[in-house]
């Protein structure tokens, strides 16, 4: 491993044994990149299969000649590998958790909502044709207390007309056709709108990823010209050379008295302003996390509230409802009316009362299971595993990105090793001055 290592990183190659090898590392390294690029482009980013597979193929071939041709390119990439640990690749991983929520969750959520519009339509629905039967039932009502006003023996006290005139609304048609519109409607807004966020957040988060990648081309490429032009640059390490260095001019205990300034990167000591930078961005992840929660609580609440009306919506049992009419009515006289019929000897006349007491009972119906509504659709679990899974990845970064940063420096080290010893020269001037004024 050393040495196919050494061979990847010479900036020229000794001999043919070295460039064929070379060539087999840079197409092996190649395959692979491809292989992740197009399944980030067809299954994150969402691109056609046609398109992902062409800006493969096309990036393959272009990152296997850069790397074959380009000593400083090599770098560059070998350094963007740890360089995901940092927080551009913490801005890749969010950009991805984003794009499967909005892709899943939200599409999820207003499936639900429709689901609850649906319940809500079919309980209009069928109260309003309760209500119109309850017309039908006044209408009965009426037309039977007019007969029976009617009903009455002495024509001379008879109504000439006992009927009630009642207006029903015969044609149903046009309120069942309103609320068909209206419906429609809502869903073709609720359809508008969810085409709208899906396309929406689709561009935003392709401009985005390729935002971050260029970001993580950039800041490797830009620690690697910090390394190549500024000594005093991540220069903070005993490494083996300042080590070596130190031995042959017999002066190791500038590194035993330096030590609290300078760490050694290969271990796994963290320094206080490594642990302190490691809280905020803890802090950050968590904030990302927190708002990611609400999403998926929407997405469970949403359902909730879809399943809970559906069930209800089915448990609607009729409501009775009992109309109750009584009618008392007698016919009477005046006073002289008596006294006349006894001077003339005759017995005055006893008109029947005509009493009506009649019950009449109607129910009205809120749920049928002839209503269209769509089951509700429960939170896909593989979801939460796959954000929960990468907020894992998130906070291992966060802690993480201190050795990612460390070996970067090694990276650079191994492909520009004179420079390197220029590096360590420096490093150890720095400390001989140091000591000399303590």
């Amino acid at each position: 491993v050393a040495d196919l290592w050494w061979i990847y990183s010479k900036p020229v190659p000794a001999d043919g044994r070295e460039l064929w090898t070379l060539f087999v590392q840079c197409s092996c390294v190649t395959v692979v990149i491809g292989g992740l690029f197009y399944n980030w482009m067809f299954a994150s980013l969402e691109y056609s299969r046609h398109l992902s597979v062409a800006m493969a193929v096309s990036f393959s071939l272009l990152l296997l000649l850069t790397l074959l041709l380009v000593h400083p390119a090599r770098c560059v990439f070998s350094m963007i590998m740890p360089t995901l640990g940092t927080k551009q690749g913490r801005k890749l991983l969010f950009s991805t958790c984003v794009m499967i929520a909005v892709v899943n969750i939200t599409p999820n959520i207003i499936s639900n909502i429709k689901t609850i519009l649906q319940v809500i339509k079919c309980i209009c629905k069928n109260s309003s044709d309760s209500l119109l039967n309850s017309t039908v039932l006044l209408e009965k009502v009426s037309w039977e207390f007019g007969d029976a006003i009617q009903g009455n023996h002495y024509s001379i006290y008879k109504p000439m007309n006992g009927h009630f005139r009642f207006s029903l609304l015969q044609n149903s048609s046009l309120i069942y056709q309103k609320m068909h519109l209206a419906s429609e409607k809502i869903s073709r807004e609720f359809l508008s709108v969810e085409v709208l966020v899906k396309d929406s957040v689709r561009v935003a988060n392709r401009l985005a990823a390729g935002f971050f990648m260029l970001c993580l081309c950039f800041e490797s490429t830009w620690y690697l010209k910090n390394y190549l032009t500024d000594l005093h640059f991540d220069n903070f390490y005993i490494t083996k050379k300042l080590e070596r260095l130190a031995m042959d001019r017999k002066a190791a205990h500038l590194l035993v008295g330096s030590s609290k300034k300078l760490i050694r990167p290969t271990a796994l000591k963290l320094s206080w302003e490594e642990a302190a930078l490691c809280l905020v961005r803890a802090m950050l992840v968590t904030v990302a996390l927190m708002l990611m929660l609400v999403a998926v609580a929407m997405d469970h609440v949403a359902f909730s509230v879809a399943d809970t009306a559906v069930r209800r919506a089915a448990q609607f049992s009729a409501v009775p409802v009992t109309l109750g009419v009584k009618y008392k009515a007698s016919a009477g006289v005046s006073w002289i009316m008596p006294f006349l019929f006894k001077v003339f000897g005759h017995r005055p006349p006893k008109f029947p009362r005509g009493d009506f007491n009649r019950t009449y009972h109607h129910h009205l119906i809120f749920s049928s299971a002839h209503c269209g509504i769509s089951p509700p659709t429960p939170p896909n679990p593989s979801v939460l595993l796959v954000v929960g899974l990468l907020f894992c990845i998130l906070y291992a970064t966060v802690f993480l990105e201190t050795y990612a940063r460390r070996l970067c420096r090694r990276i650079a080290a191994s492909f520009f090793q004179s420079w390197e010893e220029e590096r360590v020269l420096y490093l150890y001037r720095k400390l001989s001055r140091r000591h000399r004024k303590e």
